[in-house]
């Protein structure tokens, strides 16, 4: 017998998801937990980089602007001619993130939630990392570790099952993406400053200079950055007052540091949980160094996204709330953004 939700076949689910929670907008239409058959994004970093780094208020009216015709254009790339009939589900980013352009996301499903009368998930934007792994290779399984590090973020949670996670460790300061930005900023080098440090670091010397490593204060599995970044800058100061930096020497030793305290604190994580299966997610993990030392650890299982799902995208949102919903989950219609959301906090009813 053909289960239905609704007037819509469960054999054919389709999911849009909605992602607006820093700067860049994309949507998707997601078929089943992983096959896409659409995924738009429009990147708002050229028009940041003027600023050297996000403005939060820029970014909404940018959102703003792009939301409405990205998700026409996914929708008829997926061959959705009838929303309200044919979709199954609407998936959105709901926190953490920036609040404007969380508000544009989210007050935008809704609105299409209402008008299609379509069911809607608020998603956790780190449980969408974690999921961008889980589209990625079909062969992860739970339970797994994975190591979400951007910008904003630099986490690492045990995920035991589909909406069963434990936070092990966090950033008790500075997230490794805000690191490398910040230390870029200083040498001069053009925004975003992580990818730029990593292709200069290329052509330097990860010896050349040393930097502490995971501080033994912090507690337990959480990250601090804010003394390296700042023992970076304290040393371009000093290399500035007698002479030039040499910037590839230097960028290849800073981002040898930071490697280091991540997989050092992967290490211990595989160590007191015994999981081994290993996953990372987000900006960082696009980085050549961070991949390399992943993939060639041989204490565990190595899972690393392709670098197209590294960036916050739609379609790991729409998987996140795709596997949300099959367990049960469902947003009120009253649901709201939330700058701060942590797991275990999503409204559900």
């Amino acid at each position: 017998m053909q289960l239905l939700f609704g007037m819509r076949p469960l054999d054919r689910f389709l999911t849009l998801g909605i992602e607006s929670s820093c700067d860049d907008t994309s949507v998707a239409v997601l078929e089943g937990p992983r096959t896409i058959l659409s995924w738009n994004i429009s990147s708002q970093t050229e028009r940041h980089a003027a600023f050297g780094g996000v403005v939060p208020e820029y970014a909404s009216r940018m959102h703003l602007e792009a939301i409405l015709p990205l998700t026409r254009e996914a929708l008829a790339e997926a061959g959705v001619s009838e929303p309200a009939k044919e979709l199954s589900l609407i998936a959105v980013t709901r926190g953490p993130g920036l609040m404007g352009s969380l508000l544009v996301g989210v007050m935008t499903a809704k609105a299409f939630a209402q008008a299609w009368n379509v069911p809607i998930v608020g998603v956790n934007h780190l449980e969408g990392h974690i999921f961008a792994n889980v589209v990625d290779h079909e062969e992860l399984k739970f339970p797994f570790l994975c190591m979400v590090v951007s910008g904003g973020h630099t986490e690492i949670v045990l995920a035991r099952a589909s909406g069963d996670y434990q936070m092990l460790g966090a950033t008790q300061d500075d997230a490794a993406g805000e690191a490398f930005d910040k230390v870029a900023k200083v040498l001069g080098l053009p925004y975003p400053g992580g990818p730029v440090i990593d292709r200069l670091a290329k052509q330097g010397n990860a010896t050349a200079f040393h930097f502490p490593a995971v501080l033994p204060n912090i507690e337990g599995l959480n990250f601090s950055f804010s003394g390296l970044k700042t023992a970076a800058i304290n040393q371009i100061n000093h290399l500035r007052q007698k002479g030039d930096v040499p910037v590839e020497d230097f960028c290849a030793s800073f981002q040898a540091a930071v490697v280091r305290n991540l997989i050092t604190r992967l290490e211990q994580a595989v160590e007191q949980t015994g999981v081994r299966n290993v996953a990372i997610s987000g900006g960082v993990a696009a980085n050549s160094a961070f991949r390399d030392a992943v993939a060639s650890h041989h204490g565990w299982n190595a899972f690393l996204p392709s670098k197209m799902f590294c960036t916050d995208n739609a379609v790991m949102v729409a998987a996140a709330g795709y596997a949300a919903f099959m367990r049960g989950e469902r947003s009120d219609i009253s649901m709201g953004p939330d700058p701060a959301l942590d797991f275990g906090e999503d409204e559900v009813i």
